[in-house]
């Protein structure tokens, strides 16, 4: 049986015990569509980012979950750093932080933005995340200009992949600084990839890349299972 969610149909409900279907049971249109229900416990979040799924709805709708196909990632030796940008991180006025204010990252990716209504990261979802947060496992990249947080971005670390969630700049090119450090972090520290979920043309100019649900799903099962330290980043301080 299908449910409609505000023209979104869904073939499986989740309860609170449930697990997730198949990803073959995720929908074509709308890419990825694979479930409706369930929580956002710490367990079913880690659960589903294991399996590739990661939840995106609305404040007004049950919590949908989602597994695209294809699947937007980035490799960290093919990030691509634009002149203007290398420019722009070599004058060095900034300062970068991590797990510093991970919090006010998340609300400020929740502000309104000018070709968005409404957003996706409402205070359930931020109550979510801070809790893995508070196990060490989803984390921030702050970019500070002049003593005020200029941009940044969050997401989820397990094992040797990184899970992006979102970003935001309140200054020009913030969250591209906070990206590039990140990045350049997560290649010292031989991450294997950074899901970045769904093609945009800001990530694309990045060096980000569609591969199939497939070959994502191999690149989870290789990297996984690496050990993950659940710990605040300090990029000054190697993993582990």
């Amino acid at each position: 049986m299908k449910y409609c969610l505000k023209r979104k149909f869904v073939s499986h409900i989740l309860l609170p015990d449930s697990p997730f279907p198949s990803l073959e049971n995720a929908l074509e249109s709308p890419n990825g569509l694979l479930a409706a229900g369930g929580d956002l416990s710490a367990s079913r979040l880690l659960s589903a980012y294991r399996n590739g799924i990661f939840p995106w709805f609305n404040e007004d709708e049950p919590i949908l979950w989602w597994s695209p196909d294809p699947r937007m990632v980035l490799f960290p030796d093919e990030l691509k750093i634009s002149r203007s940008l290398a420019k722009l991180i070599r004058k060095n006025n900034y300062t970068i932080q991590t797990d510093a204010h991970f919090v006010e990252v998340m609300q400020s990716c929740a502000a309104p933005r000018k070709d968005q209504q409404g957003t996706w990261i409402h205070p359930e979802m931020i109550d979510a995340y801070t809790e893995l947060h508070q196990l060490g496992l989803a984390h921030s990249v702050e970019t500070w200009i002049d003593g005020a947080l200029a941009g940044g971005l969050y997401g989820v670390a397990l094992g040797k992949i990184f899970f992006g969630e979102s970003m935001f700049s309140r200054s020009p090119n913030a969250s591209k600084i906070a990206f590039a450090y990140l990045v350049e972090q997560l290649s010292k520290w031989e991450f294997a990839v950074i899901d970045c979920q769904v093609r945009t043309t800001h990530l694309a100019s990045l060096g980000a890349r569609e591969i199939p649900r497939t070959v994502f799903r191999q690149l989870l099962e290789r990297h996984i299972q690496d050990v993950t330290y659940a710990e605040k980043w300090n990029f000054g301080t190697p993993v582990g």
